[in-house]
């Protein structure tokens, strides 16, 4: 494929699902309506997120693998010349595996939406919003200008806030004369998880802002290649510090970084299961992308300066999460699963934000690795989370183990199979794709960049490590609860894996064995991209 096409096919990949959105909130043409309008807009949302699909495959298929490093299928249009700002796209070694991550989650998420669509207000917004969020998120990717990103960055914010507020919990708001006090407590819930997200998140990005301002007036342009290859020659070093300041927390909010993370935990819980997958498996790595993108190649100076802050504030995220897990998987605590999976994450991108912040090709190579698994692995976690949910009307870890264990391998056995593979994935196990990243990203602590305390990075890699242990403890404990035990004559034959679980779930089982079998398909990508931004060329 040649590069005029590659840039067509990019400028489709962004444009496409906002013109389903739009789509989807119209009237269905009289052919198309069906017997059911509800399951027609669904259609319509399988539909745009499979072309979707369709073009980031054809993306991948078109893309010289021999330049990774060079942006293909740029469009590089001036859109308000007197700000300097321009509509230009691109995409690399280092965007195009989550450009293909978020358009694979999105179309699985509709998928499960519609044969198992959330309770909530009508179908036709659900599906707008879903669009949104996938056109703001492929647009973060692809976009090469520091104003688009901020606005792709922002673009989805609304979307994720009423998938979580509107379709959060137990579905609909509560209604009747009389609602139970539970259901009203459930219902403040999750408005309160709703709007600490879009808080957090938007003073975060009110920050960066200020911050993308800075380098861009300093600096004389908002391209972010052009930024790049000047390699921060431009901007003096109080400018770069300030800088990344700035755009270091607006970024590490979205990450999350520790202790900018309590935000996570109760959206995780209250989303639906479609806004769990998207907001671990795609969201999250926004933050983490734009320290790579943006603060490495840009502010080469203030990244060194703030580099080992970063890395002390991510192995405590690593060790916070894992005994953050560990009290919730306790016998006892009350504990809910979903909210376990959503601390996990904590840890686990603690590992991304610890390769990033060694400055050297192993650990960022490391982080983007981590950032792929973590979205196949995670956004396999809460789909099965979901369905464990549907089948014991409940994700409380006390209620479903009970005395003796919930006996899953025995009321479910393929699905606590796939229980049992995505924990094992998830802590680590060597052939799996969580193995590579946490592994190169404590290896790039072993030989940090120059200039960084080797003492330091060694004692943050033996933190990081004794975390890795405290992964496989919860994680290991999780199984033995939920899929193991004997409950006796409570034991009865549950809804096992459906057709439509298993075409939505296969995928990330394969793609994670894939990774963990061939890691060197998605490092030889991302490498020469990432040598190219630490090196400014």
């Amino acid at each position: 494929m040649n590069d005029t096409a590659l840039q067509y096919a990019l400028v489709a990949l962004v444009v496409l699902p906002l013109l389903g959105a739009i789509g989807a909130l119209l009237p269905a043409p009289p052919g198309l309506k069906g017997r059911d309008p509800d399951q027609a807009v669904l259609r319509h949302g399988v539909s745009v997120t499979g072309a979707v699909l369709l073009l980031s495959i054809m993306l991948a298929a078109g893309f010289d693998y021999g330049h990774s490093a060079r942006m293909q299928g740029t469009t590089d249009l001036s859109w308000i010349p007197a700000l300097h700002i321009r509509i230009h796209l691109g995409v690399d070694g280092v965007s195009l595996p989550l450009i293909v991550l978020t358009a694979l989650l999105t179309f699985l998420c509709a998928l499960h939406a519609y044969f198992k669509m959330p309770e909530g207000p009508t179908p036709k917004a659900f599906v707008a919003l879903l669009l949104v969020l996938e056109a703001g998120t492929l647009g973060t990717f692809a976009v090469l200008d520091l104003m688009l990103f901020f606005l792709a960055f922002e673009m989805v914010l609304i979307p994720m806030y009423f998938l979580i507020a509107r379709w959060g919990g137990e579905g609909s708001p509560v209604s009747g004369h009389h609602p139970s006090e539970e259901a009203l407590r459930a219902r403040s819930r999750v408005d309160r998880a709703a709007f600490r997200f879009i808080l957090y998140t938007l003073l975060g990005s009110v920050v960066m802002l200020l911050g993308l301002l800075l380098i861009g007036l300093k600096a004389g342009t908002f391209d972010m290649v052009a930024l790049a290859t000047d390699n921060g020659s431009k901007l003096s070093h109080s400018t770069q510090i300030i800088a990344v300041l700035a755009i270091g927390l607006g970024l590490a909010v979205k990450a999350p970084m520790w202790p900018l993370h309590s935000w996570l935990p109760d959206a995780h819980t209250a989303a639906p299961t479609t806004g769990s997958v998207l907001l671990a498996g795609v969201l999250l790595k926004m933050g983490t992308y734009g320290l790579v993108r943006i603060v490495l190649p840009i502010a080469p100076q203030g990244a060194h300066f703030f580099a080992p802050y970063l890395a002390a504030f991510a192995v405590v995220g690593i060790l916070y999460g894992s005994l953050a897990c560990l009290a919730l998987g306790r016998k006892g605590s009350g504990g809910d699963l979903k909210r376990l999976i959503a601390y996990s994450s904590v840890g686990h991108m603690g590992f991304v934000l610890l390769g990033i912040a060694t400055l050297t090709p192993t650990g960022v190579n490391g982080a983007l690795f981590a950032n792929i698994a973590h979205g196949l692995i995670t956004g396999l976690l809460f789909f099965l989370v979901g369905a464990v949910k549907e089948r014991y009307g409940s994700t409380d870890l006390d209620q479903l183990a009970g005395d003796g264990g919930a006996a899953l391998y025995g009321t479910a056995p393929r699905l606590g199979g796939l229980l049992a593979f995505g924990a094992v994935a998830s802590l680590g196990l060597p052939g799996l794709a969580g193995f590579w990243g946490e592994m190169l990203a404590m290896f790039g602590s072993f030989h940090p960049a120059a200039g960084l305390s080797r003492p330091a990075y060694l004692t943050f890699m033996a933190l990081a490590a004794f975390g890795t242990l405290l992964t496989a403890a919860y994680l290991l404990g999780v199984v033995r609860r939920v899929c193991m035990g004997d409950r006796g004559a409570e034991t009865v034959r549950l809804a096992d894996v459906r057709g439509f679980e298993f075409a939505t779930w296969s995928p990330l089982v394969a793609l994670t064995v894939l990774a963990g079998l061939w890691p060197a398909a998605l490092l030889g990508l991302t490498d020469p991209a990432v040598r190219t931004l630490l090196g400014g060329h």
